[in-house]
């Protein structure tokens, strides 16, 4: 089991930043993918972008250039940093953990964090 828990939400101008961080309750090199995901009022839960156990990135199309995707394995935390953000950047964002085992996988969430941007 993996617990997570996000922070760095908040009030953001349009063209702001911000920083989201998510701290895991174990090795982030124990956990096989992590990612963050948000989800817009009335919308679906969308994938952000992910980081491998390997280090492999990817991101959605619309965070490509803006959004950067890291994680520090001594803080065990993941972090999103968020550059040139945009009114359709608000929603809640929520950091998840895929364990693999030999049983098949398990996706584990944190609470989320809220960002708004301004316009």
């Amino acid at each position: 089991q993996v617990q997570l828990v996000e922070s760095g939400g908040g009030l953001a101008q349009t063209g702001g930043s911000l920083r989201l961080s998510c701290v895991a309750s174990r090795s982030i090199f124990t956990i096989n993918n992590m990612g963050w995901y948000r989800q817009a009022p009335g919308k679906q839960r969308e994938l952000v972008a992910a980081i491998s156990v390997s280090g492999s990135t990817s991101y959605a199309d619309p965070m490509k250039g803006r959004f950067t995707i890291s994680r520090d394995a001594v803080r065990n935390t993941l972090y999103l940093q968020m550059n040139s953000l945009k009114p359709e950047d608000t929603a809640v964002y929520f950091c998840k953990a895929r364990l693999i085992s030999t049983s098949g996988w398990l996706d584990y969430w944190g609470q989320g964090t809220q960002v708004t941007v301004s316009s």
